[in-house]
């Protein structure tokens, strides 16, 4: 079943016209990488620790889960090419994939839910969910109650960076998304041990792109400043090219782009 549903994200990728950009041709993402994390790994529960005593577990978003399939979406080289350019405000490109092909990736969410539905399980589109919530944690900003990054992290799919993005086979530009089901699917080998593996800055500190890339210095050494950032990105960002882009969410993505994680697991890491 698993290769099946491997089988079917990447037709939906390839083939559905939501996954296009404005020139109707270009597409907002590349061919997907897609993991799944046991219901039961230990590693849900200890989120609670991790995250915060609010995250959710599997069983905690369905009952009698047993597995949380997750994905990757790859942003496209066109888009992560045009960013890499840009030192202040996201390209229009890229802004339009963070708001367009965010959708898309909803559109995907739902689709996944409605074939395994149809095949006689039970799934949850965890982004979806009414059991989500945004979350304020004093002292670090932003959070929510399910973290796609950390769902990513336990199915195999990637470890996380100075910047907190999830570094993946197909680097740290992406979007995320996962369900939970009670469909039986194999789990995933986790190919590390160490939760920030693939990130150059924690292997032998050779790195630390991302730190200059943020125009409103965000990062350091001491790692995310989360108020800094969303001030930045959900504040700054959208008033000054929203609306020139046509679109609500623009994200930023700077310290995604020109760095070595950009498009893969940097040389000397993993």
């Amino acid at each position: 079943m698993l290769q099946q549903l491997i089988a079917e994200i990447e037709r939906f990728v390839r083939e559905h016209p939501a996954n296009l950009q404005e020139d109707g041709v270009t597409p907002y993402f590349e061919a997907p990488l897609v993991g799944v994390a046991a219901a039961a790994d230990s590693l849900f529960v200890q989120y609670k620790e991790i995250v915060g005593d609010f995250h959710l577990t599997p069983d905690g978003l369905l009952p009698g889960a047993t597995a949380v399939l997750c994905w990757v979406l790859p942003v496209v080289e066109t888009t992560r090419l045009g960013n890499r350019r840009e030192q202040q405000y996201p390209s229009r490109a890229w802004a339009r994939t963070r708001d367009r092909g965010e959708a898309f990736n909803v559109l995907l969410r739902r689709h996944l839910v409605e074939l395994l539905t149809a095949r006689g399980f039970r799934a949850v589109a965890t982004q979806l969910s009414p059991l989500w919530q945004a979350v304020e944690v004093e002292g670090s900003g932003p959070s929510s109650n399910w973290s796609e990054r950390h769902a990513a992290f336990a199915a195999g799919l990637g470890t996380f960076s100075l910047n907190d993005g999830l570094i993946t086979a197909k680097g740290i530009a992406h979007r995320l998304g996962s369900i939970v089901t009670d469909a039986p699917l194999p789990s995933t080998p986790r190919p590390y041990s160490d939760f920030r593996g693939y990130c150059l800055r924690f292997v032998d500190g050779s790195c630390g792109a991302c730190i200059a890339r943020c125009p409103v210095g965000a990062l350091s050494d001491s790692g995310h400043d989360k108020f800094l950032c969303r001030d930045y990105v959900y504040g700054t960002v959208p008033e000054a090219v929203a609306a020139s882009y046509d679109i609500k969410a623009t994200g930023c993505g700077l310290c995604q782009t020109k760095v070595p994680c950009e498009g893969r697991i940097p040389r000397g890491a993993g």
